[in-house]
């Protein structure tokens, strides 16, 4: 179990406010730089600016809501399985996927889902491939012996 995490309920609202936090941020800077990009010359700093007052919140709050959805089926599923291991993250991204997409209705709720567990499935791929990669170098080994001569008597 892991004992750097907050409970379950105060992990939801930590999730929420970090992705809130990095879609508004990485949404200043992709609309800044297009309201930039988009804007006549003269009128560029102001084009900037507007653009991120506009976009900018709402793509924190896109990641928001995926953040806060991601962690509340996390602790649902952990509260369920009682355990924790990869599979609790590719069935997290397979429910989010598919609750975030349900308004399109019954294929693109089943779409979104398998396409978020696949994605989730991947991450967690690389990342236990990753560990191993790096566990073989920090891999205790016993030195050998030096060898001995042989002594004619």
């Amino acid at each position: 179990m892991d004992h750097t995490r907050d409970p379950c309920p105060w992990v939801i609202l930590n999730d929420f406010g970090g992705a809130f936090s990095m879609g508004a941020i990485g949404g200043a800077v992709w609309h800044g730089i297009k309201g930039f990009r988009n804007s006549p010359y003269g009128e560029r700093r102001i084009g900037a600016i507007t653009a991120i007052k506009m976009r900018a919140p709402v793509l924190g709050g896109n990641f928001g809501v995926f953040g806060g959805l991601f962690g509340t089926f996390d602790c649902a599923v952990k509260g369920v399985r009682k355990k924790e291991d990869p599979w609790n993250s590719i069935i997290t991204g397979f429910l989010t996927g598919g609750a975030l997409a349900i308004r399109g209705g019954y294929k693109s709720a089943r779409n979104g889902a398998i396409t978020c567990g696949i994605l989730l499935a991947v991450i967690e791929g690389v990342g236990i491939g990753f560990q191993k990669m790096f566990a073989e170098s920090t891999k205790l080994e016993i030195p050998q012996p030096p060898p001995q001569e042989h002594q004619l008597a």
